[in-house]
């Protein structure tokens, strides 16, 4: 697999032009990053968590960390971290654990940290473990319109 079947319809369907980066097998963003050679915090990261009412994304710079409290204080919710079967099920089309980061294609409510907006260029799990996708920053914003924006990372 490279780019997942549900991914490249949606940026087909909002005529989003695309750069493809192939490399070696990573386990997480920062492998990833330092595989394609490019700046981690460039890499929009996809954190799933979960309560009673169901799964949110957070999409983080991959150079941080999911701030539970900010995303608890935002939603009013005691949300956890979904585990990686949970995960799966909400992305059929992807390899486990590579998640892209456009949480409306999938039908998840999302959350935007405020840090990924101001940049030039995006890099993104495609679906597998060995392709980062680039898009513009603004067709990035674009592909999550009307997502809810804030600052979502820091120590817990």
């Amino acid at each position: 697999m490279t780019i997942a079947a549900n991914v490249k319809r949606y940026l087909d369907e909002h005529g989003i032009s695309f750069d493809v980066f192939k490399h070696y097998q990573t386990g997480s963003s920062h492998e990833s990053a330092e595989a394609a050679h490019i700046d981690e915090g460039h890499i929009a990261k996809a954190v799933i968590l979960k309560d009673s009412q169901g799964a949110v994304m957070v999409v983080v710079p991959g150079n941080t960390w999911v701030s539970l409290s900010a995303v608890q204080r935002e939603l009013g919710r005691e949300l956890v971290l979904a585990d990686e079967d949970e995960v799966a099920g909400f992305f059929p089309d992807c390899d486990l654990g590579a998640v892209p980061p456009i949480g409306p294609l999938y039908g998840l409510e999302t959350l935007l940290d405020e840090a990924l907006v101001s940049l030039a260029f995006h890099y993104f799990e495609s679906g597998d473990h060995q392709t980062l996708l680039r898009v513009k920053g603004d067709d990035f914003l674009s592909l999550l319109t009307g997502v809810r924006r804030g600052h979502f990372t820091g120590e817990d």
